[in-house]
């Protein structure tokens, strides 16, 4: 009854870091098999994760429609669609028409996803006070589509979900960094989720590389740069990050981190040079040791009974 849907960030924190040591192996040599081996794992906590929460809803439905309906945990549902478009990335070298049908499943459920939660957010009375990071979600898995979508061929389709995920979050980054300046800290589960907001220009930067065939513009200037200084901004506030007791909301540290390091390492391969080798070597770094310890304070909660509990 318990199992959180927010437990679905597993997958996005996990795969993504798989995705960048893949990149890391492409790029700067590291070994292959780090990278695939990440990505199995990945795999794995999707089909845990799916079990699980496909039991609670078979045995707790009122559970899953509270969480639905409750205004922050509803944000978290799209990282089911996110896990799969990562998975399909995991896949595509390996199984091409594997991975097309995940994009494909992944891309319909997003759509799905958005536009529900996305129309609640006009049609109801919303608060101030519950706005967070975290509505980033099914607004950075639109941005996230065209990282599978263009390889496979499916071009104007990651054109509009980018476009969707790019205005979107230009819409909503003024009002969310308007309510953590103006108005009181969030609750202490929340504070992880301040590291979402490296997510969007750094997977931003990646799906613009991809759709304009890997020329480093103006524009993906732009978004790489604002990803890097939202980065250090992020290491500046660590402090207050290393308070936090843990909670799966830790899960929000992870895709965040694994998106700036694929960001550093395609940054690195457009410009070269030792800098940016550096650079992209410490994203990586920082990333790993991120999602391996986020992993085992996950297990150690499981095994101590405090990881499916009431909020």
């Amino acid at each position: 009854m318990h199992v959180p849907v927010p437990l679905f960030a597993t997958v996005m924190g996990i795969g993504g870091l798989g995705l960048a040591w893949r990149r890391a192996h492409e790029v700067l040599g590291l070994p292959a098999a780090a990278g695939e081996a990440i990505l199995a794992l990945a795999a794995l906590a999707f089909v845990a994760v799916a079990a699980l929460y496909l039991t609670k809803a078979v045995k707790h439905p009122a559970a899953v429609r509270h969480e639905f309906d409750h205004p922050v945990r509803t944000n978290f549902f799209p990282a089911m669609s996110i896990g799969l478009m990562i998975l399909a990335g995991g896949a595509l070298p390996h199984a091409p028409a594997a991975a097309e049908v995940l994009w494909v499943a992944a891309v319909a459920l997003h759509l799905g996803f958005a536009l529900a939660i996305m129309g609640r957010w006009i049609s109801r009375n919303l608060e101030l006070h519950a706005f967070n990071p975290a509505w980033f979600i099914p607004v950075v898995g639109n941005v996230l589509a065209p990282l599978v979508g263009v390889k496979l061929g499916h071009v104007e389709v990651s054109w509009f979900f980018f476009s969707v995920g790019l205005v979107f979050w230009l819409a909503l980054f003024p009002i969310l960094l308007y309510r953590v300046i103006f108005h009181d800290m969030m609750p202490a589960r929340l504070v992880p989720t301040l590291v979402i907001f490296l997510a969007p220009p750094a997977v931003g930067f990646l799906s613009w590389m991809q759709l304009n065939g890997g020329v480093l513009d103006a524009g993906a200037r732009l978004l790489f740069f604002t990803a890097l200084f939202t980065a250090l901004l992020l290491v500046r506030l660590s402090g207050l990050f290393l308070k936090v007791p843990f909670a799966v909301s830790w899960w929000a540290f992870t895709f965040p981190s694994a998106a700036m390091a694929i960001a550093a390492i395609g940054y690195h391969q457009a410009v070269g040079g030792t800098v940016s080798a550096v650079m992209a070597g410490l994203f990586l770094a920082a990333a790993t040791v991120i999602v391996a310890v986020v992993s085992g304070r996950t297990v150690k909660a499981l095994i101590d009974d405090h990881l499916f509990v009431p909020e």
